[in-house]
């Protein structure tokens, strides 16, 4: 593991004495052919669940660039979630001839009932983007992290690279560059580079982020037996 500053083996403990927790979920957990993660569903399900029971009881909120929708299938708190990039579960007119947006089974025909498009999944890859669909959340994001001003936050960043760096990584740094009693890990298999900016709040772990979630919540299970 890259360490820097903070130790990778007191997570457990900064975890337990935050006030709040901002995580940041983004491309080690996406599942399906041709995503650059080789992650199975039924792992991304049980690294969601081990993540549920981590942050039982704390202040959170979760921000993700994922867009598979497989945190929606999870026990994490839906109101304390937001995706930017948008739910491929959830649909759109391909056409975009609408800003209506339908969940899964809403539309058995696959088609749109105002011009007969195809719908398409909500996110950045459709042609032309409904974002109607995570602006009510983004609302709520920016005002939980509003109230994190000088609360001992825990930032954590599971698995981001560099296609969206202005949603989670960018942002992650400047929040805890601007909150002095806030502390940050970085887990990531290839990009756990942390800024100069933040080293001494700041700890860089060179690993594979649901890996890492899952190893420390059995940890965290098995030493509060």
């Amino acid at each position: 593991m890259e360490q820097n500053g903070l130790s990778a083996e007191n997570f457990s403990e900064m975890l337990r004495e935050s006030d709040c927790l901002l995580i940041g979920i983004g491309a080690e957990w996406e599942t399906g052919a041709g995503r650059p993660s080789s992650l199975q569903p039924e792992q991304a399900k049980r690294a969601y669940e081990a993540l549920g029971d981590m942050v039982k009881g704390k202040d959170y909120f979760i921000i993700t660039t994922v867009t598979d929708g497989k945190v929606r299938e999870s026990s994490l708190d839906q109101s304390r979630i937001v995706a930017p990039c948008g739910n491929e579960q959830w649909k759109q007119c391909s056409r975009a001839c609408t800003k209506d947006i339908w969940e899964p089974g809403e539309i058995p025909d696959g088609l749109c009932p105002h011009c007969g498009a195809p719908l398409t999944g909500n996110t950045i890859h459709a042609e032309t983007y409904i974002e109607e669909g995570y602006l009510p959340q983004w609302k709520a994001y920016q005002e939980w992290l509003g109230r994190t001003l000088n609360r001992r936050l825990l930032a954590l960043e599971l698995g981001e690279d560099f296609r969206m760096p202005k949603l989670i990584r960018w942002p992650f740094e400047k929040t805890v560059f601007f909150n002095k009693k806030a502390h940050m890990y970085r887990v990531n298999q290839t990009f756990a580079q942390i800024s100069e900016e933040i080293g001494e709040r700041a700890v860089s772990i060179k690993e594979n982020s649901v890996d890492f979630i899952v190893k420390a919540a059995e940890e965290a299970a098995g030493s509060s037996r």
